[in-house]
């Protein structure tokens, strides 16, 4: 069985996920549930930059728009945030062009919108 990458690193960061989503509930717009986690990790000693801004290279040249990962976190780990009511496959595409983008390699993509906290990780 093949080892999970950032597994400790990636409990904590769905840890604290579960700890709002069993606060908070579903219905809430994302930006609620993004301050409620930077809240958290705070609290935790997490380390994280929120909305992390990444350079889109293209053919030598950097694109004029950049892209803004919700977190990263422990300097390695994407983290985004949806509050819809399921991971839809352009969610999915969307974190894996995060992870090209930003050379890390996991992602996070973490659904508050449903009755239960749903979550994907995402390897490259």
């Amino acid at each position: 069985m093949d080892k999970l990458i950032y597994k400790e690193e990636s409990y904590a960061i769905i840890g604290k996920c579960f700890e709002v989503h069993n606060n908070l509930g579903g219905g809430f717009l994302e930006i609620v549930y993004k301050d409620a986690l930077e809240y958290e990790f705070r609290k935790a000693g997490i380390p994280f930059q929120r909305e992390k801004e990444y350079m889109v290279h293209y053919k030598g040249i950097v694109l004029p728009h950049h892209f803004y990962a919700d977190f990263v976190v422990y300097d390695k780990i994407i983290l985004e945030i949806k509050a819809v009511s399921g991971i839809a496959d352009e969610f999915v595409a969307q974190a894996i062009n995060y992870l090209k983008v930003s050379e890390n390699k996991l992602a996070l993509l973490v659904n508050f919108g449903e009755l239960k906290l749903n979550y994907k990780r995402l390897v490259l």
